[in-house]
């Protein structure tokens, strides 16, 4: 005997971003089309091949938000993912229901932590103690690197503990995860935190990702990859999915954050619903780590599952907030599964990048695009994708350039994807009750 499945709504939404620190600035921007890119102000990052990100000012990021002392020794994926939990928590309503802590569950896909030089070799410096070569003095090396150490590095360096932390922090009792699946972790935790309302093993879940890859030793990693845009002397216009003269992803950061609830749950506390949760879909591709495959198979399998999951078709799906990050392979090959996927239709479904305004904030991006997908389904707008400004021939779908649109969206899919061909899609619906 089978118990149907519940189904499950957002009540809350949080944001953490270089366009704005609350949702009604956040959604104001992106609708308005406003870059958020400019040279980096962090580091020094002028001997780098890209210089330009969707940074997030530190200044402000601190009057925004009164994060609790421990939280400022925590990191800055840490405090960002705090920070977004605390805005979806409130916005909820969450504090003040009688939901029994036991009952609510964290989920959270987070990076893996910045650190620096002296981080990565002070245990080198303290092994060659050990053997030492006597032109070098490894006393002197061995004081130098333990003094410049921070707080709370392993708990900066593991994506778990941001999950574990925001739980112990609130009392929450119910199931708890921190999600690795690179930049299809924030659409993978809240894909995942459903399955766990859906078979009533939480009755309210908090998701979400956070990220920031903004560092001295980040940044130099994806520069080594090839994979950032080198258009310094122009920051607003390098972010340009699907344009024709695209050169690559402008690294973006932050944090985003849901709160989902059973229906029950939700009108037996009155709370206010932004969208239902219908479906979600992942996959991997098996194909490279850093390259999708060729013929779009994991976004296909991805898209697929989640409107399955969703109980849709194809021909239902009326928005899809599109991966779309500016590199030359993931807008062609997003493209081709979509028109895959969409057939006659593909022309005609609207398709926008919040990573033209934001960047990519690598494993928080899925989270702060179901935000997006849920204020697209409670305003009736579709933010622009900005910098179309010449159309590629290998990506010729509507992807909503540069002026927002109005349309009355019913149902919208997110797409998200990941280094090792990882990929997720989520399906959110208006609610009608």
């Amino acid at each position: 005997m089978t118990t149907a499945r519940r189904r499950v709504v957002v009540t809350g939404l949080g944001v953490c971003s270089a366009a704005g620190f609350d949702i009604q600035s956040f959604w104001n921007t992106l609708v308005a089309g406003t870059a958020c890119t400019r040279h980096i102000q962090r580091f020094d990052a002028s001997g780098y091949p890209s210089r330009i990100a969707a940074e997030i000012d530190d200044a402000a990021f601190q009057a925004a938000y009164d994060l609790p002392a421990e939280w400022r020794l925590r990191g800055r994926i840490a405090q960002y993912g705090a920070a977004a939990v605390s805005r979806a928590v409130e916005d909820a309503g969450l504090d003040r229901s009688a939901t029994p802590r036991e009952r609510i569950g964290v989920s959270i896909a987070a990076g893996m932590g910045s650190y620096d030089h002296g981080e990565v070799f002070g245990a080198c410096g303290a092994a060659a103690r050990l053997n030492p070569d006597p032109t070098v003095d490894w006393d002197a090396l061995y004081e130098a690197m333990r003094r410049s150490l921070l707080p709370r590095s392993v708990e900066r360096r593991t994506p778990g503990a941001i999950a574990a932390l925001i739980a112990n922090e609130r009392g929450y009792r119910g199931p708890v995860m921190g999600v690795m699946t690179a930049c299809a972790g924030g659409t993978q935790a809240i894909g995942d935190a459903m399955n766990w309302i859906r078979s009533g093993r939480a009755d309210v879940v908090v998701a979400g990702g956070a990220d920031s890859e903004l560092y001295p030793m980040g940044l130099a990693s994806f520069c080594l990859l090839g994979a950032l845009s080198k258009r310094n002397d122009s920051p607003a216009t390098a972010s340009r999915p699907f344009d024709a003269h695209r050169d690559g992803f402008v690294m973006g950061e932050g944090a985003g954050a849901v709160v989902l609830e059973s229906l029950e749950h939700a009108q037996a506390r009155g709370a206010r619903i932004y969208a239902e949760a219908t479906g979600f879909g992942s996959a991997c591709d098996a194909y490279r780590v850093t390259d999708p495959h060729p013929d779009g198979l994991g976004a296909r399998l991805a898209m697929t599952r989640a409107m399955n999951d969703a109980s849709i078709t194809a021909a239902e799906v009326e928005y899809v907030n599109a991966h779309g990050t500016s590199t030359q392979a993931n807008d062609r090959i997003e493209s081709m599964a979509l028109a895959q996927i969409f057939g006659e239709r593909a022309r005609k479904v609207p398709i926008s990048s919040t990573k033209s305004m934001i960047g990519h904030a690598t494993v928080a991006a899925g989270a702060i695009e179901a935000v997006v997908m849920a204020l697209t389904l409670t305003t009736g707008t579709i933010h622009p994708t900005i910098n179309q400004d010449q159309a590629d021939p290998v990506c010729d779908l509507d992807y909503v350039p540069n002026v927002a649109r109005r349309v009355d969206v019913g149902i919208a899919v997110s797409n998200s994807f990941a280094f090792g061909g990882q990929t997720a899609s989520l399906v959110l619906q208006r609610h009608e009750g």
